[in-house]
C-alpha cells in the first residue's frame, strides 16, 4: 500500500513537471511563431505550388519506351505489388523527423526551437523544389513507373475541363499517380533536407549514422520500384546537399539551447535596438556596461583615475 502511494506521488509530481515544461515551451514557441509566421506560411504555400507544377507537367507527359538506365540493369525490379516498400521507408523518415522537431515540448535536454527549425527546413525545401520544377519542365522524360508506361490509362491526362480541375490537383490521386516530374526526386529532396538538418542539430551519433544508411537504402528502393531513373536520384544527392550548404550559410544561426539556458529567446529587431540604445547610453555616461568597469572614477589634473585614488606624483605635478 505504501509503495502504491509513493508511486502515485511520484507520477503526480512528474506529470506536473511535464505539464509545466510543455506550457513553458508552448509560450516560447508562440512568441517565435508570432515573429516568423510569414516564413512558415510562405513555405507551406509553396508546397502547394510545387504540387501544382508537378500536376501540370503530367498534362505534357507522353509515354514512350523506357530509357536505358544503369540502375535498372544492376538493381532487381521490385514489381508493382512491392512498390509500397520505398513509400514505407519514406513515410518512416518523414514521421521520425517531424516527431524529433517537436521533442523540445517533452524532453528536458533540447537544442532547437521547433518554429525556427521548420523555417530553415522550408527554406531548404523551397530552394530545392524551385530547381526541380525548372528541371523537369525543361525536358520531359518518359516516366518509368508502371502507371506512366505505354498502355496505361493514367499515363496521359486529357485536357482539363476547368481551372478548378488544375487547382485542386485531383488530390490525393493526382499526387500518387503523377507522371513526368522526374529530375530530380522529390522524395530524396525531403529525405536529404531532413537528414542534413538532423546532422547539424541532432545529438545522437548512432541515429545520424543509421539515418544516412537508410537514405542510401531508400535510393536503391526508389530505383528498384522504378519510380525514378537513376539520374533523378544522383542529381538529387549532390543538388540538395549543395543547396543546403549554401543557404545554411546565408541564414542567421539558430540559438543553441544545449547550454541549459532554454528560456532565452533570439532577440527580435526591437530587442536588439533597445539593447543598442542602452549600451550607447552607458558609454555616454562613462560606463562600458561590463561589471569590472563599473567603478567610481575621479578626474585629477585633467586625467581620469579609477576608484578615486590619485597618484601622489601626479597630484604634485610630477
Amino acid at each position: 500500500m505504501l509503495v502504491v502511494e509513493k508511486m502515485s506521488l511520484y507520477i503526480g509530481r512528474e506529470a506536473s513537471k511535464l505539464w509545466k515544461r510543455v506550457y513553458a515551451e508552448v509560450v516560447t514557441e508562440l512568441q517565435l511563431l508570432a515573429e516568423n509566421w510569414k516564413y512558415l506560411l510562405g513555405g507551406i504555400i509553396f508546397q502547394y505550388i510545387h504540387g501544382l507544377a508537378a500536376r501540370g507537367v503530367h498534362y505534357l507527359h507522353r509515354p514512350q519506351p523506357l530509357l536505358q538506365d544503369i540502375g535498372f540493369m544492376l538493381i532487381p525490379e521490385l514489381g508493382p505489388e512491392k512498390g509500397f516498400i520505398s513509400e514505407t521507408v519514406f513515410t518512416f523518415i518523414f514521421i521520425s523527423f517531424a516527431l524529433w522537431t517537436f521533442h523540445p515540448f517533452i524532453f528536458k535536454s533540447k537544442k532547437i526551437y521547433t518554429v525556427l527549425i521548420w523555417c530553415r527546413v522550408l527554406a531548404f525545401l523551397v530552394a530545392s523544389q524551385i530547381l526541380r520544377v525548372v528541371t523537369f519542365y525543361s525536358t520531359q522524360l518518359p516516366g518509368p513507373n508502371y502507371h506512366c508506361r505505354e498502355g496505361s490509362k493514367l499515363a496521359t491526362l486529357p485536357p482539363p475541363n476547368s481551372v478548378f480541375e488544375i487547382l485542386f490537383i485531383n488530390f490525393p490521386r493526382g499526387i500518387l499517380y503523377g507522371c513526368g516530374d522526374l529530375i530530380f526526386s522529390s522524395h530524396m529532396i525531403f529525405s536529404l533536407v531532413f537528414m542534413r538538418t538532423y546532422q547539424k542539430y541532432g545529438s545522437n551519433r548512432l541515429i545520424k549514422q543509421l539515418g544516412w544508411l537508410v537514405l542510401v537504402i531508400q535510393s536503391f528502393l526508389i530505383i528498384a520500384a522504378r519510380k525514378h531513373y537513376t539520374v533523378d536520384i544522383v542529381v538529387a544527392w549532390y543538388t540538395v546537399n549543395l543547396v543546403v550548404f549554401f543557404i545554411d550559410k546565408k541564414l542567421p544561426e539558430m540559438p543553441d539551447r544545449s547550454s541549459g539556458i532554454s528560456s532565452l529567446l533570439p532577440l527580435s529587431t526591437k530587442d536588439k535596438d533597445g539593447k543598442t540604445k542602452e549600451e550607447n547610453h552607458k558609454l555616454l555616461n562613462g560606463n562600458s556596461g561590463e561589471p569590472q568597469d563599473r567603478r567610481q572614477r575621479t578626474q585629477v589634473n585633467g586625467k581620469i583615475l579609477d576608484d578615486g585614488h590619485a597618484n601622489t606624483t601626479m597630484m604634485n605635478g610630477g
